[in-house]
């Protein structure tokens, strides 16, 4: 399994596919299938049965998941799509911008 350069929390832009060029913030993260989901991107429409929590139930507009690969990490300081490295401050692991080499 490959170690992924996104986390949940992280504010991403959208570099290819039907969304291209929306940013929002990664919700979360499944490792396993190499997918993400961002607030605001790749949404669809589900449609529920009635329950005790939805008594109406209907239609619902929520998040999918999206490819990690067309997602790219926005750079705080530049505010421009930049590349992940991770180097070893110390004795710690930290993610830092290829662009900024600003720590993440």
């Amino acid at each position: 399994m490959i170690k992924l350069k996104i986390k949940s929390g992280d504010i991403v832009r959208v570099i290819a596919g039907d969304h291209k060029g929306a940013e929002g913030k990664v919700l979360r993260v499944y490792k396993d299938k190499n997918k993400a989901i961002v607030e605001g991107v790749n949404m669809v429409s589900k449609h529920t049965k009635p329950s005790a929590k939805s008594p109406q139930g209907g239609i619902v507009k929520k998040e999918a998941s999206i490819q990690i690969s067309n997602i790219s990490l926005i750079d705080p300081k530049t505010k421009e799509t930049t590349r992940v490295g991770i180097r070893v401050e110390g004795d710690k692991k930290v993610r830092f911008s290829k662009k900024s080499n600003q720590v993440l």
